[in-house]
């Protein structure tokens, strides 16, 4: 029982109250677009998880040349048409160095997601406990984040993001990129916890969880913080996407993931002198990218329109 119960307050009529779970699954089975992107990201998540198996079953390495696949005479382009596709390579070979393109793909989903996840969970996290603090003691805690929270939000992130990773080791940058996305991103989603919070700390529930002695964490977890699962959730899931282009563009400029570890955002910068000549190999890892921050958004948007 929680304190609200314990304060007699209700909490919805057996059978007709509805968790915050249930009501974003019932929006997102009910949207098409949305169901389409679960979907979509279901697939490539599993795509990501059985990279190995994937990989074992092709007999492709992402890092393996395969000098006899292209042709030298035509400048290093793949041997065959539309890049080189054939049931050895089902989505072609990289120009000049004939690496299987689906082997890279499989293993560059398997970083961007893992690096957005680990990048949305740090900054979440982050931005929800100073956001609850903030918003809800406010006075000089308030003062003091929220000035944090201006000056993060006031930097050109993308030029700090580049700078500070032109100077991380390469044996780390895998945790360096989730670092510096989940610095620069946890203030908006402080902002809105921040401001949601002081919308609750007036709330009778809150006052009912003071009346009968409750401290401020346990107020804050317990009581607050469940109420603002939702708003939470619907900034966590447009904050992938965003990580995922940003970590792709990190790469596509050469500071981001270090060749030979594959990266959509690398396999693109790699391909663009290669564009005319080779259109595959270009379309691949941007149709990839593309769909999935675009599977992510209509997921994010669906869940932001449950009342």
């Amino acid at each position: 029982m929680t304190l609200t119960q314990a304060a007699g307050i209700p909490a919805g009529e057996p059978g007709v109250a509805v968790s915050p779970a249930r009501q974003l699954a019932r929006r997102v089975l009910a949207d098409r677009a949305a169901t389409a992107g679960v979907t979509v990201i279901a697939l490539l998540v599993l795509m990501a998880l059985g990279a190995p198996l994937i990989t074992a079953l092709t007999g492709q390495s992402p890092t393996e040349f395969h000098p006899e696949a292209i042709d030298p005479a035509l400048g290093g382009l793949p041997k065959g048409p539309w890049g080189g596709i054939s049931a050895e390579h089902p989505l072609g070979v990289e120009p000049t160095t004939g690496r299987d393109v689906l082997a890279r793909v499989v293993w560059g989903a398997r970083l961007s997601l893992l690096i957005s996840l680990l990048a949305t969970v740090l900054s979440t996290t982050i931005g929800t406990v100073l956001g609850l603090v903030a918003g809800f003691l406010g006075g000089w805690a308030d003062m003091v984040i929220g000035r944090v929270m201006d000056l993060l939000m006031s930097f050109p992130s993308l030029i700090f993001m580049i700078a500070l990773m032109s100077v991380a080791p390469d044996g780390n940058r895998e945790l360096m990129l989730v670092a510096v996305l989940g610095l620069f991103g946890w203030p908006y989603i402080g902002r809105i916890v921040r401001g949601q919070a002081m919308a609750l700390a007036g709330r009778e529930f809150v006052e009912a969880a003071r009346v009968l002695g409750a401290t401020r964490r346990t107020i804050l977890f317990r009581e607050v913080l469940p109420n603002l699962t939702r708003p939470i959730m619907v900034v966590a899931t447009l904050s992938i996407p965003g990580y995922i282009a940003t970590e792709a563009g990190l790469s596509f400029l050469g500071v981001g993931v270090r060749p030979p570890t594959p990266s959509w955002g690398q396999m693109i910068a790699s391909a663009v002198p290669w564009y005319a000549a080779d259109p595959v190999y270009f379309l691949v890892p941007g149709l990839f990218l593309l769909v999935t921050v675009l599977a992510f958004n209509l997921v994010g948007d669906a869940f932001g329109d449950v009342r």
